[in-house]
């Protein structure tokens, strides 16, 4: 059914019926940034998503009914955003040539028939979040999104009664001072890399058309935008299935851990996953969903506090 809408300020809505099994919350889990997310939440049977696009912001909020997804769409994307749909439910992601090589993956890959890679078509987003990821712990960076969009993002477009934030643009960056940069808890290694890429965004957004190896070439060209960075958001603006998170301070011992019992640096890593050529992201995404995480050793990390400095 395609986009209608009865008035321009009317949300707009679309169905769409994917031929393979879509799981809604696999989907949104690598978008999401922490139980309290003020960008992306869960509300009754709804995933209500807030984000930037070419045209504006917008909220999209998709349900599921007998294997059809189901969207409405606030504010000036939000025609972007049901256009965006399929691809956002990984109607781009081609697994028909993904070969299990190592039994915890098939298992998975049983299990889990509806795991697919999302595509949201946008780089700024997920940029900005996963700069703040660099190099802290999760509970660091996830803080410092939700001071970011409560003090400097927009109230986003929707029903009153759903308490959503769309995540501060480019410009909007660019105006925060430094003082409240400590406030929200960002050093200035972040700091610096956020406004060098808020600098130059709107070409970023190249980078989805380029897509794989050159998308990836594109971004890290930007100061502070290294392997990691890149990989981070190739994986959701555009579904990369082969950008492995090289530099992860887990990744490389839960795969080694999943296929080998013992853990591995980032080399030991990629050899592993060599098997997977072209499609390492997806072995990747299949052994996190199912193994247990590598024991620990020494003292957990301690997020700092910034704002206390």
């Amino acid at each position: 059914m395609p986009p209608h809408s009865a008035h321009p300020a009317a949300p707009l809505t679309r169905s769409w019926t994917p031929n393979r099994p879509v799981d809604l919350a696999a989907l949104f889990g690598p978008l999401r940034r922490g139980s309290g997310d003020p960008c992306l939440r869960t509300l009754g049977d709804a995933y209500w998503w807030a984000t930037n696009t070419d045209e504006g912001p917008g909220t999209l909020a998709l349900r599921q009914r007998r294997g059809t997804v189901l969207a409405t769409a606030w504010g000036p994307g939000a025609a972007q955003l049901v256009e965006g749909l399929p691809a956002l439910c990984g109607a781009g992601d081609d697994d028909g040539g993904f070969v299990a090589h190592h039994p915890v993956v098939a298992l998975a890959r049983r299990t889990l028939p509806g795991l697919r890679l999302c595509a949201t078509g946008r780089v700024w987003d997920v940029l900005l979040a996963a700069v703040l990821e660099q190099k802290v712990t999760s509970t660091e960076a996830w803080r410092s999104w939700r001071e970011l969009a409560r003090r400097f993002g927009g109230r986003a477009p929707g029903p009153d009664g759903v308490d959503l934030r769309v995540p501060p643009g480019p410009a909007r960056l660019r105006s925060i001072t430094d003082w409240q940069w400590h406030q929200c808890g960002v050093d200035g290694a972040r700091r610096r890399t956020l406004l060098a890429v808020a600098g130059v965004a709107s070409r970023l957004e190249r980078a989805v058309a380029l897509g794989g190896e050159e998308g990836r070439a594109l971004l890290r060209m930007v100061p502070g935008v290294g392997e990691w960075t890149a990989a981070e958001v190739a994986q959701r603006a555009w579904g990369d299935p082969d950008a492995v998170s090289v530099g992860d301070y887990h990744l490389s011992h839960t795969v080694g851990w999943a296929l080998l019992g013992r853990r591995v640096d980032d080399e030991g890593m990629l050899a592993l996953l060599a098997p997977y050529a072209g499609q390492r992201h997806r072995a990747v995404r299949y052994l996190t969903a199912v193994a247990s995480r590598a024991p620990r050793r020494g003292p957990r990390l301690s997020p700092r506090d910034y704002r206390a400095c």
